[in-house]
């Protein structure tokens, strides 16, 4: 799908805002807004934006837990007050406040995250076959880490999603580490999608640094998939700017991450990068950069502010949130 202008500042402008509610949420965290944890997705932006913006409103999406999922919730149609509010415990939250991170909302079919690595894939193998059944052609993106590249879930959904021609796209945000182990120390080959051979779909591998190479991808993939083609996977080179979760060490094994590394990666920010090409494409300008830098941070700012002045749930109606009347 060849992109028009106002496209390409909509995914500038989506993974813009996706940084700066992350940011948000790390500093409410040190303000004891927080009311749970966080795993920054700072520095892979570009892989759920890429693959989540304009895809169909009733495709379904399995955000990944990097950024708890906030550049694929932005992408797909969600907001930055309820993601803010979720995280804060209050009633604006996507599930007022009671599920603290783990993001649901049904109407721009993300229809729940769990923390549980691995169970991504069983959960979205299952909204793939219904998906088909419906006959609507629609599609389930997953999105998951290196880590989980080696859970058994995934061999066993990527069997029976090939055997079955179900409509759906693995992608994985490959950034290095799982958690504190350096993907090089846990999986024996240097590309992940190389798992797609054994299971005769389609393996393709992208720069997750670009926000483009991210959406065509996924874009062919879709396409496969809504024409009964059956799953692809996609393998995202990417990388966390900030540690695995915050207040934890940021190690590689027992040691700090190399300096050096981290260093090279933050080079290649997704935003930096996609904001130079718009810049050279004559696109935008700095002063439209500028602007729009301007705005977001003001959004940002009124939902926060929105976000603490919503009240929490009334204690007494959280039975009705977990027994049917």
């Amino acid at each position: 799908m060849r992109l028009e202008e106002d496209q390409l500042i909509h995914l500038y402008r989506t993974m813009l805002l996706a940084r700066r509610v992350d940011e948000a949420i790390v500093k409410g965290l040190l303000e004891g807004k927080v009311v749970s944890f966080f795993h920054s997705g700072q520095g892979e932006e570009a892989v759920g934006v890429g693959g989540c913006s304009f895809l169909n409103a009733d495709d379904y999406v399995y955000g990944q837990h990097r950024g708890h999922g906030i550049a694929h919730i932005l992408a797909k149609g969600g907001s930055p007050l309820a993601f803010l509010a979720e995280h804060y415990g209050k009633v604006a939250g996507s599930c007022q406040g009671v599920s603290a991170n783990h993001y649901c909302n049904p109407e721009v079919g993300m229809l729940g995250a769990a923390g549980t690595i691995g169970s991504a894939f069983p959960l979205t193998l299952g909204w793939a076959v219904a998906a088909k059944k419906r006959g609507k052609k629609q599609v389930v993106l997953c999105f998951f880490g290196d880590g989980a590249s080696n859970r058994g879930t995934l061999h066993e959904a990527l069997n029976l999603a090939t055997l079955w021609k179900l409509p759906i796209v693995y992608v994985c945000h490959n950034n290095l580490y799982a958690q504190y182990t350096p993907i090089k120390d846990a999986y024996p080959r240097e590309d992940i999608a190389d798992l797609a051979g054994g299971y005769g779909i389609p393996g393709v591998i992208v720069d997750g640094q670009d926000v483009i190479a991210v959406h065509e991808a996924v874009q062919a993939a879709v396409a496969r998939a809504r024409d009964g083609g059956g799953p692809s996977f996609i393998e995202c080179k990417t990388y966390r700017f900030r540690m695995h979760s915050e207040g934890s060490p940021d190690v590689s094994h027992a040691d700090p991450r190399p300096l050096a590394e981290v260093e090279a990666w933050k080079k290649r920010d997704p935003i930096k990068l996609f904001g130079e090409a718009l810049l050279s494409q004559n696109v935008l300008s700095q002063a439209d950069l500028d602007r729009i830098d301007a705005e977001v941070t003001a959004e940002v700012e009124a939902a926060e502010k929105a976000a603490m002045e919503s009240p929490v749930l009334d204690p007494a109606t959280l039975q009705s949130l977990v027994y049917a009347s």
